[in-house]
């Protein structure tokens, strides 16, 4: 696995696939133009260039060209970086003809391929032998945060803390804790919200 500190941001969910097989990172799929419309998405994007950077990994075709840039005109230059593939005319084997252009989107370029674009980029990678621990529901039941008597008001001030809504479900919760902050990160955050109590009171 290779482990890279920046989101990376891809088009669709075979892209996703395909990279989630060697870098260990959080990867946000747009659904294509959705992003053009899907506000939370966007939000979800802006924040974590401003946490910890994003990567835009899109197709090499006019349509990965119009939504990088849309993508990069809304987050701060400094807190994006631009990794492209190149032009690979051909056909992914899942679909029954070719793209429009006729190009080789992200899932269809091979790996060593997109490691080459990212490191071009100035990406930098550190290889790792396996993906990092995450945060699953029973690190959110040890916490107190699922499961329990009091889990409900502690899981909503728990959800105040991190600025998202309340109503966020369990399952919800610990993909945006694993999108935000490492395994070490969330243990640390769990002891200092239980220390300092709720301090919105």
């Amino acid at each position: 696995m290779i482990k890279i500190k920046q989101a990376v941001i891809v088009e669709g969910k075979y892209d996703k696939i395909k990279l989630s097989t060697v870098l260990d990172t959080v990867i946000i799929q747009t659904d294509g133009f959705g992003i053009f419309k899907d506000k939370d998405k966007q939000r979800l994007i802006k924040r974590l260039a401003q946490t910890r950077g994003i990567v835009i990994l899109t197709d090499s075709d006019s349509a990965g060209f119009k939504i990088r840039s849309f993508i990069g005109g809304s987050v701060p230059k400094d807190s994006v970086i631009h990794a492209y593939i190149p032009d690979v005319f051909g056909k992914e084997r899942r679909k029954d003809a070719p793209s429009k252009e006729g190009k080789l989107g992200v899932e269809g370029i091979n790996t060593e391929t997109l490691l080459e674009a990212l490191s071009r980029a100035g990406v930098t990678c550190e290889k790792t032998q396996e993906k990092s621990r995450t945060v699953t529901v029973a690190d959110l039941y040890e916490a107190g945060l699922s499961g329990k008597a009091d889990s409900a008001a502690l899981r909503k001030r728990f959800l105040r803390s991190l600025s998202l809504p309340e109503r966020l479900s369990t399952g919800a919760l610990v993909d945006m804790i694993n999108i935000f902050m490492t395994y070490d990160e969330f243990q640390e955050s769990i002891k200092n919200f239980s220390l300092n109590g709720d301090d919105d009171k």
